[in-house]
């Protein structure tokens, strides 16, 4: 969607002059400007468009930032379906949440079934230290998982309040009842830990 003034305070790749153009746009042009060798594709669509599921499909693994949770279940969904990986990066105010979702491991679903109350009435204030702290956790899993190297927090939710620094990190099981993984056969290939790249 367009840029907002308030996105700037988290938003590192926007500028202050792009304001009420394509996000999407923007942070590729700046990303271009600091990796000139990299190739950067853009889809500016909406997470409910039919051709992003073939998307999805075609990535190595996904992350998650949306702030509400209609959303967030879709992109579950989606990654599920492709068994296509998925870091989810959750932020509020003062609090991150993360969680990976591969192979046999809960997903967010499981975790969330009924989303969380306690975040959606707030809007979404954010940090743009606590944007960070999460983006930089969020970046670490993906290494993780499609380099091979280390272990991906699969099973975990790491919940941290970083104003007083509360940091946990608490053991998550898979929901044998769960409507979006529940009835699904987990696929020993989706943790993508040895290296291999769907391109």
């Amino acid at each position: 969607g367009p840029l907002e003034k308030p996105d700037l305070n988290r938003q590192t790749l926007m500028r202050p002059d792009r304001i009420g153009e394509s996000r999407v746009v923007t942070a590729a042009e700046t990303l271009g400007l600091h990796y000139p060798d990299v190739v950067v594709e853009t889809w500016d669509r909406d997470l409910f468009d039919p051709v992003l599921p073939g998307l999805v499909a075609a990535a190595d693994v996904v992350i998650d930032a949306r702030h509400n949770f209609p959303e967030r279940f879709q992109i579950n969904r989606m990654c599920l379906d492709a068994e296509v990986p998925l870091v989810v990066a959750a932020m509020n105010a003062t609090e991150i949440q993360l969680l990976t979702v591969a192979g046999d491991g809960p997903c967010l679903r499981c975790v969330f079934a009924e989303g969380d109350p306690d975040w959606d009435p707030l809007g979404f204030p954010v940090f743009g230290a606590v944007a960070g702290t999460v983006g930089c956790l969020a970046a670490m899993e993906v290494i993780k998982l499609v380099s091979g190297f280390g272990e991906p927090a699969v099973g975990r939710l790491l919940v941290a309040d970083l104003w007083d620094l509360d940091v946990r990190t608490l053991s998550v099981a898979r929901d044998p009842a769960c409507v979006d993984c529940g009835f699904r056969r987990p696929s020993a290939g989706a943790t993508r830990l040895d290296g291999a790249s769907r391109r």
